[in-house]
C-alpha cells in the first residue's frame, strides 16, 4: 500500500510539471504571436507624408496610394506665400516621415515650421526631405541681386514650376523616388502608380495644347506673376501684370497703366488666382470691355479642381472660354 502512495505522489508531481510546462510554453507561444502581431502592423503602417501645397499633397496620393497618410499645410483658399501655420500643423511635421515641399523661396514659413517641429530628418538635405524645385528648368531667374525696391522678388526663380503640367512628370517621379526610399518594400506599387498617372498625364498634354492651338501668341494680362510657366506651355503671353511690382498692390497709376495697356492691345482677359482680390479687375473689365478669368494655382482651390489633371482641365477650359468670346 504504502508503494503504492508513492507512486500516486509520483504521478501527480510528474502531471504537475507537465500542466506548468504546458502553461509556461502556451504564455511563450502567446507572447510571440503579440510580439508578431504588432511588428506586422507596424509594418504596415503608412508613410506619414506631409506637403506644404495641397497640390503636392494630391500628387502624393497619386503615386503612394494606400502606403501613405497624407497631409498639407497651406489651404488653397489662400495665398502660399503668406501661410501661418498652426500649432497642429506643427505637431503633424513632428511626426512626419516625409516633407514635400516647393523648394526655392515660395514658402518663407517653412524653416520656422521645421524649427518649432524639431523633426531633423525633414531639414534641407535630411533623409525625409524632398525638394520638388531639383531638376525644374526654372523661368524669371534674376540676372543680378534683387533689392527691395524691386518688390517681393524671387531670388531663384519663380517658384510657380507646378502650374505647368509638363513638370508635373517630373515631380511624381521624383516622389515615386522617395517613397521608395523610404518604403522599399512597396517599390513595385509606387512603380505602378508612377506609371499610371504619367499615362493619364501623356494623354492629357496633346489635348491641353490642342485646344489653346487656335490662339497662339495672344496676350492675357495676369494678378501676380504666378502665370509665366502655364502661360509657357499653352502658347500665351503675359507681359503685364494689376501687381506693378511683385508682391506691391495694384496703385491708381499702375490701374490707369493697365486700362490703356488692354485697349491698345485688345487684350481678351485677365487671368487671376480665386484667392486674389477682384475688386480692381472687376473695375478694369468693366470700364475696357475684357473678362475677368479666374485660375486654381493649386488643388482644391474650387470644386472643378479636384485633383492635378481636373485642375489643369479647369484652367485651359476656363482660358478657352475667354479667348473664344473676344475672337
Amino acid at each position: 500500500m504504502r508503494q503504492l502512495s508513492k507512486e500516486k505522489q509520483r504521478m501527480r508531481t510528474a502531471r504537475s510539471r507537465f500542466q506548468t510546462s504546458i502553461f509556461i510554453a502556451t504564455g511563450f507561444l502567446l507572447v510571440a504571436c503579440r510580439l508578431s502581431l504588432v511588428a506586422t502592423e507596424a509594418a504596415e503602417q503608412p508613410l506619414k507624408v506631409v506637403a506644404t501645397l495641397s497640390t503636392f499633397a494630391d500628387l502624393v496620393r497619386a503615386i503612394g496610394g494606400d502606403y501613405v497618410a497624407v497631409a498639407s499645410i497651406a489651404s488653397p483658399r489662400f495665398n502660399p506665400h503668406f501661410i501661418e501655420p498652426k500649432p497642429s500643423d506643427v505637431l503633424k511635421t513632428k511626426r512626419a516621415d516625409l516633407l514635400v515641399h516647393a523648394g526655392l523661396d515660395l514658402e518663407l514659413w517653412r524653416g520656422p515650421l521645421l524649427d518649432a517641429a524639431g523633426n531633423t530628418a525633414l531639414f534641407p538635405g535630411g533623409p525625409g526631405e524632398l525638394d520638388l524645385s531639383q531638376g525644374i528648368e526654372l523661368l524669371e531667374v534674376p540676372s543680378r541681386a534683387a533689392t527691395r525696391a524691386q518688390g517681393d522678388i524671387h531670388l531663384y526663380g519663380n517658384p510657380h514650376y507646378w502650374t505647368d503640367p509638363e513638370h508635373a512628370k517630373q515631380m511624381a517621379s521624383a516622389i515615386a523616388e522617395k517613397l521608395t526610399a523610404l518604403d522599399p518594400a512597396h517599390e513595385a506599387d509606387y512603380r505602378r502608380n508612377l506609371q499610371a498617372f504619367l499615362e493619364r498625364l501623356g494623354q492629357k498634354l496633346p489635348e491641353w495644347r490642342s485646344r489653346l492651338a487656335p490662339y497662339q501668341g495672344r496676350e492675357l494680362v495676369g494678378d501676380h506673376r504666378a502665370w509665366p510657366y502655364l502661360m509657357r506651355f499653352l502658347g500665351l503671353r503675359m507681359e503685364q501684370h494689376l501687381e506693378p511690382k511683385p508682391g506691391i498692390p495694384p496703385t491708381p497709376q499702375q490701374v490707369q497703366f493697365i486700362e490703356q495697356h488692354i485697349k491698345q492691345h485688345k487684350i481678351p482677359a485677365i487671368v487671376q488666382a480665386t484667392y486674389f482680390p477682384r475688386q480692381t479687375a472687376d473695375a478694369i473689365a468693366k470700364r475696357t470691355g475684357t473678362s475677368v478669368v479666374l485660375l486654381c494655382q493649386n488643388v482644391g482651390e474650387l470644386p472643378a479642381c479636384g485633383d492635378y489633371i481636373s485642375m489643369i482641365d479647369y484652367n485651359v477650359n476656363q482660358l478657352v472660354e475667354a479667348l473664344r468670346s473676344h475672337q
